[in-house]
């Protein structure tokens, strides 16, 4: 696979530690222990953290972070209990993103993710998944389902950021630009609360709120990111025919619901379900009940 850009801390070994203590931190708020695998990509080393990893009976979820986060956002207040039943999760560090793995990517306009994708689940020893992805990680399911939609028994898209471009409104770009241009702890709470979360229908806990402002501070200010953002798909969506389901948040600032609907609506084949919950904003991983919707609907399924 050819490596487009190549993102990196600034001191390796320093910011690494740091974020290691983070996962810690994260771990005694949510009194519990993810397990860490290290894979050999061809992106280089890929990072997954997991729970309940030694049951093979159980289903498997493999869910994929947005641009600069991490998949552990996923579990913030013990998130992840909302699916209402155990199943065998993968969080999986995308390469390029301020994590625990290589800062190697693709070029975002190819297929190169969803191949590293296939890598990943192979490692794993995963035949077949639920996928998830939030914003960038619904582009990696949506390259997934393209490079190889039998791994999929369904997609499930939160806020993606493959069904229409970066809003360009003022009001969308001056809350993102903020914390990039002055990455102070309160201009990073300011983007959080009015791009991230809209409180009081939806927000963390202060305990775990400080672990996202503070791994936000972190990521800004010791990550040097190369990695491309992502990009409306389009026609490319046509070749996607695996189950699809959408989650969409109705005060997203980013990729505003409507569009995301209509053009899902019109290129997804295979698209199962749209989901809008109300008050909502784009960081809908960390919603309680998105994710009792994912658990709802999996238990449909099966």
């Amino acid at each position: 696979m050819e490596i487009k850009n190549r993102s990196f801390f600034k001191d390796p070994e320093k910011d690494l530690l740091w974020f290691k203590q983070w996962v810690s931190e994260l771990e005694q708020s949510n009194n519990r222990q993810y397990q860490s695998i290290e894979l050999t990509t061809s992106l280089g080393k890929t990072q997954v953290w997991g729970l309940n990893l030694e049951r093979v009976d159980l289903e498997p979820l493999v869910i994929f972070p947005g641009a600069r986060t991490t998949a552990l956002f996923w579990d913030f207040d013990r998130g992840l209990d909302q699916l209402g039943k155990d199943m065998r999760i993968y969080l999986v560090e995308t390469n390029g993103l301020p994590n625990l793995s290589d800062g190697n990517s693709p070029d975002i306009k190819g297929l190169g993710y969803g191949e590293w994708a296939v890598e990943v689940l192979n490692a794993l020893n995963i035949e077949q998944s639920y996928v998830a992805g939030a914003s960038f990680g619904g582009l990696i399911c949506m390259k997934l389902g393209i490079v190889a939609p039998e791994k999929i028994k369904a997609a499930f898209l939160l806020n993606p950021g493959c069904l229409q471009a970066f809003s360009l409104t003022l009001k969308n770009l001056y809350y993102n630009l903020l914390p990039i241009l002055s990455p102070s702890r309160k201009n990073v709470s300011k983007f959080l609360d009015k791009a991230v979360f809209y409180k009081p229908t939806h927000q963390l806990s202060p305990a775990s709120e400080k672990l996202i402002i503070d791994y936000e501070v972190f990521a800004l200010t010791r990550y040097l990111d190369k990695t491309q953002k992502p990009y409306y798909m389009d026609e490319q969506l046509e070749q996607v025919q695996v189950a699809t389901y959408l989650l969409e948040g109705d005060q997203d600032l980013l990729f505003p619901f409507e569009k995301s609907i209509s053009n899902a609506q019109a290129k997804l084949r295979n698209l199962k379900e749209v989901k809008v919950f109300p008050n909502v904003a784009h960081g809908i991983e960390t919603y309680l009940e998105a994710i009792q919707f994912i658990g709802e609907t999996i238990q449909r399924h099966t």
